[in-house]
């Protein structure tokens, strides 16, 4: 089965970086508190540690 992360934002990538707002924009989060489902891969887990201080992760089965 294939591991999927549940990716919140919680914290706002207002007064950060632009290439910061641009990782966040790109994991396709939007607005504080909304979540989104990715494969676990390589180039999401990159783009999670790039910014991990703004999102909160789990790992979800399915």
């Amino acid at each position: 089965m294939a591991k999927q992360l549940k990716i919140t934002l919680v914290k706002s990538p207002i007064g950060f970086e632009q290439s910061q707002k641009d990782t966040v924009r790109g994991l396709g989060l939007r607005k504080l508190h909304k979540t989104v489902l990715h494969n676990d891969t390589p180039q999401i887990r990159g783009m999670i540690y790039k910014v991990r201080h703004m999102l909160k992760v789990e790992e979800v089965e399915s």
